[in-house]
């Protein structure tokens, strides 16, 4: 007979488990006679004296019972115990569970091997020395013997770090005492929701903008007021004049999806309209430390002088998004509640990663990673610059904000359904696109392109706009 071990515990347990769990699924029906020992044993290569101790095990719980030369039987008393239909679901157990079943379907993205060129725009760059630098402190960090329990807020030595950091390259000036460590910018905004949002809250958003913070937010119970994106950033004259609205989500140093840049008119407006309303803003810097125009924008946090940034930064972009680290810099009065938060959330993130990356840092290989990463990433937009130029212009306006990781080619004469048609086309030559629309929440969306460059080389970024340029025309002609 079939038997799944469970592999805990001596081997007679786990027999007398297995063989409970098959009484009670009614796999053996009441009454039914268990193999003798003997053959038991055989058949599942145990010694006899473990099955005989399962039996004995089975009979203690009333499950079976012996009968004087018959052998061990299913108890008559399991005949009510008899499968029910298992239910392929239950109904929602909570109103947080339930928003979350009316979130459309996610999947995160994975690479498709298949295609040979993929412009994803959320594949940062790793080079080599960048690796073997992380797999040295990784193993320092090991050796250390740091086992325990991290603090909640993240080691000291790495909020040090971060904020000598954000000081030199982002303009932000903080304490490491503003610092939390969290794991990710998803994290942070799901900590931040719960700690300055209330079910039904207002939140106004970007659009079009980041998928996975929208469903944080709607995750909790938000209410989500989309505002419009254009060249400078949000459109803060269109935000309610009222009271209404409890957190602003952006991100001014280079806005997902469009690339767009905030402008400090729209900056400093932002600000104002904070500081009357009395509410918050989320600056999500997911990839502000990119610029190829010579001219750093700072943090919007940097301009904050009445505390109402809140601002979010992450590792995904700048090193690798398997390490799950990011941070918060708060404003003092948030602090405590925030630490609280990430304190009942999962204790704190791994001790071992965050010495090792604040090691990274303060030996001076993540300063050079950055700024060989700057070097590399600007030699790959100009490649793909030039091969649009030259393969695509007849199709493609390209928006170059001249920061981060990606760009967007817009398609202003196309539909929908051909940018679907161009995609699937583009897919079965080996070349992965992927449309802006789906990212905007009013429609109908302007349609275009999100080109990343940063996960392909400067040679495969020429051959891959030759063959975009192949598909745009082919799918052109098609559909005339």
């Amino acid at each position: 007979m079939y038997l799944q071990f469970d592999g805990n515990g001596a081997l007679y347990a786990q027999l007398a488990r297995a063989l409970k769990r098959a009484i009670l699924e009614a796999q053996l029906k009441a009454g039914t006679a268990l193999p003798a020992t003997r053959v038991l044993a055989a058949e599942l290569g145990l010694s006899r004296n473990t099955v005989l101790t399962a039996y004995e095990m089975l009979c203690a719980e009333h499950l079976a019972v012996t009968r004087i030369g018959s052998g061990t039987f299913v108890s008559a008393s399991m005949v009510s115990r008899d499968r029910l239909p298992i239910k392929a679901t239950v109904p929602a157990q909570t109103r947080y569970a339930a928003r979350l079943r009316r979130l459309p379907a996610l999947t995160l993205r994975r690479v498709v091997p298949r295609l040979r060129y993929d412009l994803h725009y959320g594949e940062p760059l790793v080079d080599p020395p960048l690796i073997t630098a992380w797999r040295r402190e990784l193993a320092r960090a090991a050796s250390a013997g740091e086992w325990g329990y991290p603090p909640s807020a993240g080691l000291r030595v790495l909020r040090l770090a971060i904020s000598e950091y954000l000081a030199r390259r982002r303009g932000l000036v903080c304490q490491a005492d503003d610092v939390v460590v969290v794991s990710g910018t998803q994290q942070a905004i799901a900590l931040l929701a719960r700690v300055l949002l209330d079910e039904g809250a207002v939140v106004a958003i970007e659009d079009p903008g980041y998928e996975l913070a929208s469903r944080a937010l709607q995750a909790h119970g938000a209410r989500l007021l989309p505002v419009k994106v254009d060249a400078a950033g949000l459109r803060v004259e269109e935000l309610p004049r009222g009271n209404r609205v409890r957190m602003v989500l952006v991100s001014p140093s280079h806005q997902f999806p469009s690339g767009a840049v905030m402008s400090l008119a729209r900056r400093m407006s932002l600000l104002d309209y904070a500081a009357q309303r009395g509410c918050w803003v989320i600056e999500d810097d997911y990839d502000g430390e990119f610029r190829y125009d010579g001219v750093a924008i700072p943090a919007l946090r940097s301009l904050d002088v009445r505390e109402r940034v809140i601002y979010v930064g992450s590792f995904s972009k700048v090193l690798f998004p398997g390490l799950r680290l990011g941070y918060v810099v708060c404003p003092s009065g948030l602090r405590a509640d925030l630490i609280a938060a990430k304190l009942n959330d999962d204790l704190g993130c791994g001790s071992i990663e965050q010495a090792a990356l604040a090691e990274l840092m303060q030996s001076g290989a993540f300063d050079r990673h950055l700024r060989h990463a700057a070097a590399e990433l600007r030699r790959r937009r100009t490649a793909l610059l030039e091969g649009l130029r030259e393969h695509c212009s007849r199709h493609l306006v390209v928006n170059d904000s001249h920061a981060g990781m990606h760009m967007v080619g817009w398609l202003p004469d196309w539909t929908s359904r051909q940018v679907e048609a161009l995609a699937a086309h583009a897919a079965g030559h080996g070349l992965g696109l992927h449309p802006i629309g789906p990212h905007y929440r009013r429609q109908p969306a302007p349609q275009g392109l999100l080109l990343g460059y940063a996960a392909l080389s400067a040679k495969q970024l020429r051959a891959a706009t030759a063959l975009l340029g192949q598909c745009l025309d082919e799918i052109a002609d098609r559909t005339a």
